[in-house]
């Protein structure tokens, strides 16, 4: 059964996460390591960022500080017009909680709870009560409503990357941060999971951001980042996964 979906109306000019000036540094002396160097990014509300870059260019230090589970060395990050410098660790945790939703390539679901539970699992340990309409809207868009009683162990990948999916979307955050969602699946469930993400997007009105390696997975997002050597070096929009791949190849050169 379909149900219908909260109305939302586009609002396509906000940034709904930036980075600005952003400088992260690891070590110091001889072992100093720049993984982000000056970054500035906007991330439009409403729509898919892909992050892609060799490996060690620094995409991951990006996603982890927009997340606010890293802190910059200088410049800041904006969750909204939340600026996360400026915020001590119990508010800091309150935007991760309320603010972002997550989905890692390893799933990250807790074994011992059925899929309604992982889903339900950040609003309980909020003590908030769902949304019931949204809830069934977000489940019935992955497509999971006849497997909601098992257990991850009894799930395929790409049904627990679904049911991870459902989890980072059931509180409407502001932002989804996916790191290389698809990492662990083959074609077909990295297919069923990166056209949620889109449809997300495009139904929903969510704004999501993925790193990836993959041209494939890319080819979903409205723009993809290029990032080398800490740096941004390159964006694309509308992109295509030869237009991506043919890219990334002169990145890695």
């Amino acid at each position: 059964m379909d149900h219908p979906l909260h109305t939302w109306e586009p609002v396509l000019s906000a940034a709904a996460a930036r980075a600005v000036d952003l400088t992260k540094v690891y070590g110091r002396g001889e072992t100093q390591v720049t993984a982000l160097d000056n970054v500035t990014v906007e991330v439009p509300a409403q729509r898919m960022t892909a992050v892609m870059g060799p490996s060690g260019s620094g995409k991951s230090t990006l996603m982890h500080c927009l997340a606010g589970l890293d802190s910059p060395t200088s410049g800041a990050v904006f969750i909204g017009e939340t600026d996360l410098a400026r915020l001590d660790d119990k508010a800091l945790t309150r935007v991760r909680r309320d603010e972002l939703g997550f989905v890692f390539q390893s799933f990250n679901l807790v074994p011992t709870l059925t899929a309604m539970e992982n889903i339900r699992l950040p609003l309980d340990l909020a003590g908030r009560d769902p949304d019931p309409g949204w809830l069934d809207t977000v489940i019935d868009a992955v497509g999971l409503r006849d497997r909601l009683a098992h257990r991850p162990s009894e799930l395929s990948g790409g049904q627990q990357q679904r049911v991870a999916c459902a989890r980072a979307l059931a509180g409407r955050p502001t932002v989804v941060l996916a790191d290389e969602p698809t990492g662990n699946l083959d074609s077909r469930s990295s297919a069923e999971v990166l056209g949620f993400l889109r449809r997300s997007v495009d139904e929903f009105g969510q704004t999501v951001v993925m790193v990836t390696h993959d041209a494939s997975a890319a080819a979903y997002a409205d723009e993809v980042v290029f990032l080398a050597d800490g740096a941004v070096v390159d964006r694309m929009q509308d992109p295509t996964a030869a237009s991506v791949l043919d890219r990334m190849k002169r990145l890695e050169r």
